[in-house]
């Protein structure tokens, strides 16, 4: 008898998977935008810790299944800016780069971080083709979470850099405590999360970019971070709202509309116009509510 096939979703849950409130309500409903696959899903929010997250979560069968490759937002302007901003700390001797795919961040921090060495972790082969174009030191495959991998890389690194990478993980505070499993004592953690708390998110609703539907699992406030970061034995050392907005709110929900509608002729121009007005728009928005993005950098207690 053929086998039966695996669930995509896992079953829906009636509390919160990060402070365990059963004061939820329903922030949106959507399909996949991005990709247009069929479905439609659903993101519950935290009454009491506002932490945002897919209800029914997809199972790892279901997150293969909408999977794709991740957007290229972060320019290579961003991400120099980014590893910039670990200049003020003394220069590492080895940093991991998790969810790197393409490697794309390595290689921007080359340029600023010389004789660091840049490894990479990854659930795709992505990873090991980096590797081998040069972009990469060591590339590991598979989940920083897996055992196997995990014991490769504990205690290793004097920075460790998720960038975007913990709402598509089912199991973000694991994601967390394996970053600090694979950094040295002392050693720094870099992180850069979509903010739920944008005043965007709210504008926008499920036209968001970061809601992104289905691949985004949870949406991390900052408080709940910074919470976790010190119940995980981390002093917090910088929290930084501006430098990591990103600015293309405006243009990617104009895309995803138009592209939907009879009027995707003018999906190019009103796209380009619209990321004209997110460039012009972003000195100003960055310092504001509508900032779209965190950036957090913790020390592991040494």
């Amino acid at each position: 008898m053929p086998s039966r096939p695996r669930p995509i979703h896992d079953p829906r849950r009636d509390d919160c998977p990060w402070c365990g409130s059963k004061r939820l309500r329903t922030r949106l409903r959507s399909p996949d935008l991005r990709r247009r696959r069929p479905g439609t899903f659903v993101v519950d929010e935290c009454r009491d810790c506002a932490h945002a997250f897919q209800n029914p979560r997809l199972t790892p069968e279901g997150l293969t299944l909408y999977d794709g490759p991740r957007d290229r937002r972060h320019s290579p302007r961003h991400l120099r800016a980014t590893a910039r901003a670990m200049l003020p700390f003394p220069e590492p001797e080895s940093w991991l780069d998790v969810g790197t795919g393409d490697a794309r961040f390595p290689l921007a921090a080359k340029a600023l971080f010389a004789y660091t060495a840049f490894d990479g972790v990854d659930v795709t082969p992505r990873v090991q083709r980096a590797r081998a174009a040069g972009r990469l030191d060591e590339a590991h495959l598979g989940a920083l979470t897996a055992p196997d991998v995990l014991s490769r890389l504990r205690g290793r690194y004097d920075v460790v850099s998720m960038l975007h990478h913990l709402p598509h993980t089912r199991e973000p505070r694991q994601e967390l405590a394996a970053a600090l499993t694979a950094l040295r004592p002392g050693g720094h953690l870099l992180l850069e999360l979509p903010d739920p708390t944008s005043a965007f998110a709210t504008v926008l609703g499920k036209w968001w970019h970061p809601h992104d539907q289905p691949r985004h699992l949870h949406l991390i406030p900052p408080a709940n971070l910074l919470l976790e970061l010190e119940s995980q034995g981390c002093a917090i050392v910088t929290t930084d709202r501006s430098a990591a907005h990103t600015p293309h709110d405006l243009s990617t929900a104009v895309s995803l509309y138009l592209n939907r509608t009879r009027l995707h002729r003018a999906a190019g121009p009103a796209t380009a116009a619209a990321a004209l007005v997110d460039h012009v728009l972003a000195p100003a928005l960055r310092r504001t509510r509508f900032s779209n993005a965190y950036r957090v950098i913790a020390r592991k207690a040494g």
